[in-house]
């Protein structure tokens, strides 16, 4: 502390280093001094810290308000005790006194210094958090600087980056000095892991990796419309023409295959499907779940995104993928719920529908589907019990039950074509549902390395379910 004339010159050289204001560097080791004298005067009275611009050294003063009559002497002084020391004092104004600087020990020297320490950090955060907030999902490059556990420290120049284990893909290993490209996943102002979080698993790494390697992405002519990534296994990006004379999934392609191997060569050899984005979800489907053939898509839900894709049982386990990885990719860039059946499973489960369509089901049924249960019992009283035997008769000989009247038959006539019409239904696949154009060939529409071989001889479910919460 005896030091305090040349302590704003280390004040510059601090800030200089750190990339910090030297106004916040300032009002850090101000509060320091203050914490510091508290400590070693062990008073409650008011002080503050005042830095001489003359003679670069920060005085710390003691103050006291003029006050008559005085109640708190540690804050208050009486007005002919001020202006012994200050003659132009009035009542309600402030007297200082200043404090021995020198007297500060070692030990409040180094409370002082812990102070600056933890101003100086919060303030390198704060400017960490301005400078990168905004530039949440940028691609950047950066330098392996250490290694912490599983967690890899980076360089990025003026600051670090964390890239945690979790954000790492499956086929990569890292050492020191290994140059990378990440994009930035987050930026944490506080925590345990506060900092630059950046990614190299996370799907905007390879849209950025598309943007900088396909022209017409990067001038607009081409957009990415959605990407769903497992990293280290398998990535589907959807894209969209806004010119018809270009092709889309063609350009991201290259000639070749040069572009796209490119991004997978970057990505340690991670398969990429490129696929035709369509406005239709029946026919986006068909194209996101390829390279299987799709026989049939239902929408069962439009409201709620749920749908219904019906394959060929030796298109089945091609379509799930490997540990259902294939579907689950396409529930994710489709943003729907995604019932996955081969068509044996689905003639099996209309089969067991029609199974509850037996001889003598009650007519008591009918009230479920319109008919009233005025007409229900008229109709068990002239000895009409089941809907089989109802769905017989013609008009005349309904007519002719006892109690049925004339404008009783159309009604009757309807509620049996209701009952009979929700099995109708489930039998004929167009009903309630679209017919998905043909899938287009893997080659362009999906292009990926290597080829996947394995994935279609292994044994799956016979159906599987994907969520996009999944």
């Amino acid at each position: 502390m005896n030091s305090l004339g040349t302590i704003y010159q280390s004040i510059e050289i601090l800030s200089k280093e750190k990339g910090i204001d030297p106004k916040v560097v300032l009002e850090a080791v101000k509060d320091a001094m203050l914490v510091a004298a508290r400590k070693h005067f062990h008073t409650d009275e008011e002080l503050v810290a005042d830095f001489d611009e003359r003679t670069g050294s920060i005085q710390i003063f003691g103050v006291r308000q003029v006050s008559d009559p005085v109640a708190d002497p540690l804050r208050e002084i009486s007005l002919d005790d001020a202006r012994a020391v200050d003659p132009n004092v009035e009542l309600g104004g402030q007297v200082r006194f200043p404090k021995p600087t020198e007297a500060l020990g070692r030990i409040s020297a180094q409370t002082a210094k812990q102070v600056i320490l933890q101003k100086v950090r919060e303030a390198e955060r704060e400017n960490l958090f301005s400078e990168y907030s905004g530039r949440v999902g940028e691609l950047v490059t950066c330098v392996i600087k250490r290694i912490e556990g599983q967690d890899l420290i980076a360089d990025l120049g003026k600051s670090e980056a964390r890239l945690p284990k979790k954000e790492q893909s499956k086929l990569e290993n890292f050492s020191v000095g290994d140059r990378i490209r990440c994009v930035i996943k987050s930026v944490e102002k506080a925590g345990k892991n506060a900092g630059v979080i950046i990614s190299r698993g996370a799907p905007e790494l390879v849209m950025r990796l598309f943007e900088q390697e396909v022209p017409e992405i990067y001038d607009n002519t081409v957009t990415i419309k959605g990407c769903a990534r497992e990293a280290g296994e398998r990535t589907k990006i959807a894209v969209s023409s806004r010119d018809r004379d270009v092709d889309s999934v063609g350009a991201c392609v290259g000639m070749k295959g040069m572009r796209v191997q490119s991004i997978i060569r970057e990505l340690r050899g991670e398969k990429i499907d490129i696929i035709e984005y369509n406005e239709d979800p029946v026919a986006f489907a068909t194209h996101a779940l390829s390279p299987a053939k799709i026989s049939r898509v239902t929408i069962l839900d439009p409201v709620e995104k749920h749908m219904e894709v019906i394959v060929d049982d030796t298109q089945l386990s091609l379509a799930i993928g490997k540990k259902g990885q294939n579907v689950r990719l396409a529930a994710k860039l489709l943003g729907w719920r995604i019932d996955i059946k081969s068509e044996e499973e689905k003639r099996q489960e209309v089969e067991s529908q029609m199974a509850l369509v037996v001889p003598g089901a009650p007519v008591s049924v009918l009230l479920d589907h319109g008919l009233t249960e005025e007409i229900t019992g008229k109709l068990m009283e002239g000895g009409v019990t089941t809907v089989e035997k109802l769905g017989e008769m013609t008009p005349e000989q309904v007519e002719r039950i006892p109690g049925i009247a004339a404008e009783m038959v159309e009604p009757i006539q309807q509620a049996v074509m209701n009952y009979y019409g929700q099995f109708e239904t489930s039998v004929d696949g167009a009903a309630g549902s679209e017919e998905a154009e043909p899938p287009v060939e893997a080659v362009p529409e999906s292009a990926e390395a290597p080829t996947e071989g394995p994935e279609a001889a292994e044994p799956q479910e016979q159906s599987v379910t994907m969520d996009t919460e999944k």
